[in-house]
């Protein structure tokens, strides 16, 4: 039986039983879902099929119906644990942005040979960013660019600083247009908190599995072991290939793309015996389909060092810890202040991440150990005192409360007010990829 109609199928199961003519429900269903995740009938015919699921759909949708629908979908795929994986992506696009604003792109198993062609490619910090959802929304498109366009900010300002003399007596030669034209979100960061930034060079790989993800189906019965191997065995060809040091390398994934960015370290610790620096997690989802007998799921020890940001906990991310520490920032819930939608919520773990990423920004996001924003509460926010997002401290466990803005600047600790920013690299992908960053 095709395994997605197993779901159809436990639905019609558990309909049947709450509707059986004694009242009674199948003890079976009753004792496989928390009594506070029974459905009625009613609720069960309610949900749509999953064939016309989409994220278009789910963004239509306010954040509490969203939630609920994901939520009862994930608890009867859950109901005898027999929803297995079957789709492992084929050709997935893989591209490499340059400093000009453009990208080179090329299928996985073809970027190494275009990687071997870049200078110096791989000596400093390399950083994969694995996509969980495809690129057809403002919402998706905005966070994925707001990331790329902060590593592209972060790594070239080296050689923003080297260039410094000549570059600001360009900026001086600009026209007001072109000026006008360098103005920033706020997420981004004035010439004071740039000249303060830690930051070294890098290189930044974007694997868009998120792309093949493009219906409910495809993301549900995605095989996060089979797809997570496969990016792993390319990690170690590349690390082989162009003779370059492992430790150095940064694995973000998003939603799903985070269970499979952990798979995809356990599988090169598996082919080298040695574990990569860091893996983080952007708001991880909830896992519908698993294979027997297979623990799945990202989690602590996949990397020296796994951290997890999440944002959607009762929508389309995960209430289970994934990390050696994990925050949650507002407490864990359906979805975070500003975000309408279960979207939304998913992506603003990757908006809060981009937003410490821009240099001056590492430590926008002060977190304090707690389990609710309760308790956080009742200590007025006072506890060690940690920093989600790319400066946090690699010995950390447990986990972390914090609060954040509605709006961009979403860090409580980031600059009250961001001025223009410089030009260059960093101006060139503003312009090239999309003027409509604001908000």
């Amino acid at each position: 039986m095709n395994p997605m109609r197993v779901l159809s199928l436990l639905a019609c199961l558990a309909v049947a039983a709450l509707a059986k003519p004694n009242g009674r429900t199948d003890n079976s269903v009753n004792q496989a879902l928390k009594p506070s995740q029974w459905l009625s009938g009613s609720q069960l015919e309610a949900i749509p099929a999953l064939d016309d699921f989409t994220i278009e759909r789910l963004e239509n949708m306010n954040l509490e119906r969203g939630a609920e629908l994901l939520q009862q979908v994930y608890h009867l795929s859950q109901i005898h644990h027999n929803v297995e994986p079957n789709y492992v992506p084929s050709g997935i696009q893989v591209y490499v942005p340059k400093p000009n604003g453009d990208k080179t792109v090329a299928p996985l198993n073809e970027m190494i040979q275009r990687l071997k062609q870049k200078q110096n490619f791989g000596e400093d910090e390399v950083t994969i960013i694995v996509t969980g959802l495809p690129q057809t929304t403002e919402t998706v498109k905005k966070a994925t660019r707001k990331l790329v366009q902060a590593y592209m900010q972060r790594y070239n300002l080296q050689q923003q600083r080297q260039q410094g003399k000549n570059g600001n007596q360009d900026y001086q030669d600009q026209s007001n247009e072109q000026r006008k034209n360098q103005r920033t979100s706020s997420e981004e960061d004035s010439s004071e908190e740039v000249k303060n930034a830690r930051t070294q060079s890098g290189d930044i790989i974007v694997i868009d599995l998120g792309s093949k993800l493009n219906t409910y189906e495809r993301y549900a019965m995605l095989d996060i072991e089979k797809t997570g191997a496969k990016i792993g065995k390319w990690i170690v060809q590349m690390v082989n290939e162009l003779d370059m040091p492992f430790d150095t390398i940064h694995l973000i994934g998003q939603n799903v793309a985070a269970h499979v960015a952990g798979a995809a370290a356990q599988e090169f610790t598996r082919l080298t015996g040695h574990k990569l620096r860091r893996v983080t997690g952007l708001d991880p989802s909830k896992i519908v389909a698993k294979s027997k007998n297979t623990l799945t799921g990202l989690a602590r020890g996949d990397a020296e060092f796994v951290d997890a940001i999440h944002t959607s906990v009762y929508g389309m991310g995960t209430p289970i810890r994934s990390g050696d520490v994990d925050f949650y920032p507002n407490g864990p819930a359906a979805g975070v202040p500003g975000a309408s939608n279960v979207v939304e919520a998913a992506m603003r773990a990757t908006r809060y991440f981009a937003e410490s990423v821009r240099p001056g920004n590492e430590r926008s996001f002060p977190a304090v150990p707690a389990n609710s924003l309760q308790q956080y509460k009742q200590n007025d926010g006072f506890g060690k005192r940690a920093y989600m997002g790319i400066d946090t401290a690699h010995d950390l466990e447990g986990d972390y409360i914090l609060q954040v803005n509605p709006k961009s600047p979403f860090g409580r600790n980031a600059p009250a007010q961001k001025q223009s920013s410089y030009h260059g690299v960093h101006h060139a992908w503003n312009t090239n990829q999309d003027s409509k960053d604001y908000q």
